[in-house]
């Protein structure tokens, strides 16, 4: 399964920072079983830490790709770390915010934060409360060592990526073929 783990942009500095958002609902189906009830506990369903993760991969990664207007590849190679402090529920929004902090020819080194808005009526429309940083390592890729592309179907950036660009206004940037 394939699937943007971000719902919009809302901001973008080119080569600099890109700021993304999530709004986490019931009706996703992977909060089903994390974590189911049992042994006379109440079911608890909350985003895994690996999706927060992804999340900041995907915001990072855009925005490393963007720098070269998406004319390279571009894969994780490395989460350098990764922590959370807190639990995110149905009904709350996160925000990925991504600054790039080297990019050159091989690759990209990237920082980021990731904050949550809490649900319910006593959240303020632009409180959001820090959940936890990742720091990534991404590698620029094109033909494989033995001069074979890179099949097209490794990479989670397909024509989503082009909608969600284009929604956020970025309509000059697009995902090359």
């Amino acid at each position: 399964m394939r699937w943007l783990w971000i719902d919009q942009i809302i901001e973008l500095e080119p080569r600099k920072r890109l700021v993304a958002i999530k709004n986490v609902s019931l009706a996703e189906e992977y909060l089903h079983d994390h974590f189911p009830p049992g042994d006379g506990r109440e079911a608890l369903p909350v985003v895994p830490a690996s999706l927060l993760i992804e999340g900041m991969a995907q915001t990072a990664g855009i925005l490393v790709g963007s720098a070269s207007n998406f004319s390279h590849k571009v894969i994780l190679a490395k989460i350098v770390t990764a922590r959370f402090d807190h639990e995110v529920f149905p009904g709350q929004t996160v925000r990925y915010e991504a600054r790039l902090e080297r990019l050159d020819s091989a690759g990209a080194s990237t920082t980021g934060t990731v904050s949550y808005r809490p649900s319910g009526s006593g959240a303020s429309a632009g409180s959001w409360l820090e959940l936890g940083s990742v720091s990534l390592l991404f590698s620029h890729v094109g033909k494989s060592l033995s001069g074979l592309a890179v099949p097209e179907h490794n990479f989670v950036f397909g024509e989503h990526l082009n909608v969600l660009l284009q929604t956020a206004g970025l309509e000059d940037l697009k995902l090359k073929k």
